[in-house]
This record gives structure tokens, C-alpha cells and sequence, in this order.
């Protein structure tokens, strides 16, 4: 597992910040990931929480049990441990969206400029398999990395007021679902019916960082029908286990 040179940074007086390359990479991702399960198993009497992001790991932890310099001391001695066999199941979410041009409010533009037809847009959009970063910006984002070069498009130079919730963008080479109403910079290219954040549900976010997503591409009137069952609560997000 120790295969980057990793930087240890206080982050206050109750967290330890832990940085690996600046650069967004699947291997990088599944290190993390290692590291992160490995601090929970052997670490869980004193660390309170783990949060995971692109190339780093904040590690809070219960100032009244350890120091900052003994969880630092701890850490880099589970990270140059050898690999450890850790049960860990990964899921691949089914994301159904809806390109309809009802809510791809920037789907035509973007194929003007790509010079791709809409169908081959969809098709690519939905045919790859994208990892789950990390979840932050709004409760329930998904910061998901994977998107087709020939799909990367600029941010809007002007940002919409209102993004409606389930909306899916893109935004240079990342895309990702809006949880919820929101101002938002990102080209709007379909909408999902799914509930992406539940603070009465135990986890609120049905995702976590090291799953997978794929979207699957639907009409309005399958649309209408998963909604209906999302508004009613007998929806439940498809998936399966990998990993």
C-alpha cells in the first residue's frame, strides 16, 4: 500500500490532514481508499472521522485520547505496513437520467460544438463506468471522475441562478447530478428522478467514495414513474457489489 510519499499536516488541534500527489487518478483513489479502511480498523478507538477528497484524507480524532504527533506516528506506521486483506464491498450505482430535451437545457449546444450527434453524446455519457471521489459541495454531490475526453466541455462563463435538483452537468472533464436547488456553473445535459441526499435516511447519501456510477439512460415516461416512486418512498436505488 505505501507506494506515494505522503505529507502529514496539522489541520487545527483535532485533525490530521494527509496529502497524496495533486493529481486525479483511479489508483490514487483506491490508495486512499485502502489507507481509509485500514485507519478505521485499526485506529477506530480514537478516530472520530474520516474524510476522504481527491488527493487527501482528513483524519479527525478524539484530542482527549491521542495527540496530533502520536496519530501521525500511528498513521505512517499503518501506511508502510504491507497490504492487508480488508473485506471492503463496493458498489456500482444504477443511475437512471433522462436526456429529454426538457431538461437538457445545454445538450444541443454542446453537440454543435463537438460536432456529435446527440445519440452518440448519450450513448457515451451513459456507457462509461465513473468512480466516486468523494461527496461534498452540496450535501449528496457526487464528484465523479471517468467522463469521456471527447465529452469534456468549459464551465459556463455565467453561472445559472437556479439549478433544479437531479440535475446532471458538465463541467470540464467531470460531470455530476445536483442533489439539490442550487446556483450552478455546470452544462446541463439531462436529470435524474433519484433522491441523492435523505437526512432522515441512515446513510443520508446511498453512495460513498471508492463506489462506482453508471447512468442509464431513460425516456420521460420511465422518468415520470421512478419519480412517482421516489416522491412516495418505494424507490430504491439500483445497484451491485464489486470489489
Amino acid at each position: 500500500m505505501n507506494k506515494y510519499k505522503l505529507k502529514y499536516k496539522p489541520l487545527g488541534s483535532i485533525a490530521a490532514l494527509i496529502e497524496w500527489p495533486k493529481e486525479i487518478q483511479e489508483p490514487i483513489l483506491k490508495n486512499i481508499s485502502i489507507f481509509r479502511n485500514k485507519i478505521h480498523a485499526d485506529m477506530g478507538e480514537y478516530v472520530l472521522e474520516t474524510v476522504p477528497a481527491y488527493n487527501s484524507l482528513t483524519v479527525f480524532f478524539d484530542t482527549s485520547k491521542i495527540k496530533y504527533s502520536g496519530v501521525v506516528a500511528d498513521l505512517k506506521e499503518i501506511y508502510a505496513t504491507k497490504d492487508q486483506k480488508l473485506l471492503t464491498a463496493y458498489k456500482i450505482w444504477k443511475i437512471p437520467v433522462c436526456y429529454d430535451k426538457k431538461f437538457a437545457l445545454d445538450l444541443s449546444e454542446i453537440c454543435k460544438v463537438k460536432k456529435i450527434s446527440q445519440e452518440k453524446f448519450i450513448a457515451l455519457h451513459s456507457s462509461s463506468l465513473y468512480d466516486v471521489y468523494f461527496i461534498g459541495f452540496l450535501p449528496g454531490f457526487l464528484y465523479l471522475g471517468g467522463l469521456d475526453e471527447k465529452l469534456h466541455f468549459k464551465r459556463k462563463d455565467k453561472p445559472r441562478r437556479e439549478i433544479k435538483r437531479g440535475d446532471v452537468g458538465i463541467a470540464g472533464n467531470q460531470t455530476g447530478v445536483y442533489p439539490r436547488v442550487s446556483p450552478g456553473g455546470w452544462n446541463i445535459i439531462g436529470n435524474s428522478p433519484l433522491s441523492f441526499f435523505d437526512v432522515d435516511k441512515f446513510p443520508p447519501c446511498f453512495a460513498v467514495a471508492g463506489d462506482k456510477v453508471q447512468f442509464v439512460s431513460i425516456d420521460l415516461v420511465e422518468y415520470e414513474k421512478i419519480l412517482k416512486q421516489v416522491e412516495s418512498g418505494n424507490y430504491v436505488p439500483q445497484s451491485e457489489v464489486y470489489g
